[in-house]
């Protein structure tokens, strides 16, 4: 069993963290999930908005969930209990027997897709989004679909994501070689960004031996957001990495990969061989090979994060890179509760008058 991680202030930090894909979401019609230990359904209206609020109906509290019976009808939730129904903004449009009332409205979390990726704000004592996934999403144009793979596992965000600065472990539990940090890591706000080079040897086809030459350029925004831009050097490929971590219960976590990798035009490498394979297929090959890839990875770390305890004062030494920056960086999404508590009355006490 896992040691439980009392030291870390809260297996909820606060942050944008991962819902599902837009694609998932269309498919299913309703979705419900365990998300930052919250019961919530996910939908889609008829112009795309996509809406995360919590299942339960404010008019006498019924679970909206599918399993319930909860359903979604012309892009609307519809209660299973009473027939209210719901529209994106989560206000009560419709009930079956009378005027919807205006006080009934679901808890909704703002939203944020990136590249077919829903994100969620999760904000201490509800408070409101207090900064920004990035701006500019990345360009689709060439790039293959998403491939997805989600592992459940007991763990926290926060230890996870602390891998990004871990340099010593990509040698050691993974056998990266020649793993070399390029300048430092910066940190700007919620942003931190974590570059290096390494090779990884591979099997293709558990035969062939093949070594990947690999710059990793890593924007973490949050504990629940990392973004790894990969330049391959040897066959001459580009690649991404989503890396979303999202706390479930407050035990466990899912922690979910998402790849793309870009058109291949041109090879440098023939024994990889690519190049003998229409250009339409090179590129979602690929990315089913980093998919296992990275899940491969993944899985290795799983071992050691479902039974390892935080150290809050951990005796490092030279080689483990840059673990207390990073956990500086990571105290500002564990904002102080008393503060936050005394802010948002400040701020009911302004608006009433």
């Amino acid at each position: 069993m896992r040691s439980a991680n009392q030291s870390l202030p809260s297996p909820f930090p606060e942050g944008w963290y991962f819902v599902a894909s837009r694609q998932s979401v269309q498919k299913a019609g309703l979705l419900q999930k365990t998300w930052m230990g919250e019961s919530i359904v996910v939908w889609c209206d008829r112009e795309g908005n996509v809406c995360v609020a919590e299942s339960f109906c404010p008019h006498l509290g019924s679970d909206m969930g599918p399993e319930t019976g909860g359903r979604v009808c012309e892009g609307r939730l519809v209660c299973p209990f009473h027939g209210f129904q719901y529209d994106t903004t989560g206000q009560c449009v419709a009930t079956p027997f009378a005027s919807p009332p205006r006080n009934a409205r679901l808890r909704v979390f703002e939203t944020r897709d990136i590249a077919g990726l829903i994100f969620a704000w999760w904000g201490i004592e509800g408070r409101e989004p207090q900064w920004s996934l990035p701006d500019q999403e990345p360009d689709q144009a060439g790039w293959t679909g998403l491939e997805i793979n989600t592992l459940r596992f007991p763990g926290h965000p926060q230890e996870t994501t602390e891998n990004s600065v871990d340099l010593a472990h990509l040698r050691y539990v993974h056998g990266y070689d020649s793993v070399t940090r390029i300048g430092s890591a910066f940190v700007d706000g919620p942003l931190l960004e974590s570059d290096f080079d390494f090779r990884s040897r591979r099997t293709v086809g558990r035969f062939i031996p093949f070594t990947m030459d690999i710059s990793a350029r890593t924007r973490i925004f949050g504990l629940g957001y990392s973004y790894v831009e990969i330049r391959e050097h040897s066959i001459g490929m580009n690649m991404r990495l989503w890396v979303l971590t999202t706390p479930v219960d407050g035990t466990l976590i899912d922690m979910s990969l998402a790849s793309q990798v870009e058109e291949i035009r041109h090879t440098r490498r023939r024994a990889s061989g690519l190049g003998m394979l229409p250009v339409r297929m090179r590129a979602p090959l690929v990315n089913k090979f980093v998919a296992a890839m990275q899940k491969h990875d993944v899985l290795q770390d799983v071992v050691i994060w479902r039974r390892k305890r935080y150290q809050s004062r951990p005796r490092l030494c030279r080689s483990d890179g840059e673990i207390m920056p990073f956990r500086a960086y990571c105290a500002q999404f564990y904002p102080d509760l008393n503060n936050v508590v005394d802010e948002t009355r400040a701020a009911a006490e302004i608006s009433s008058t």
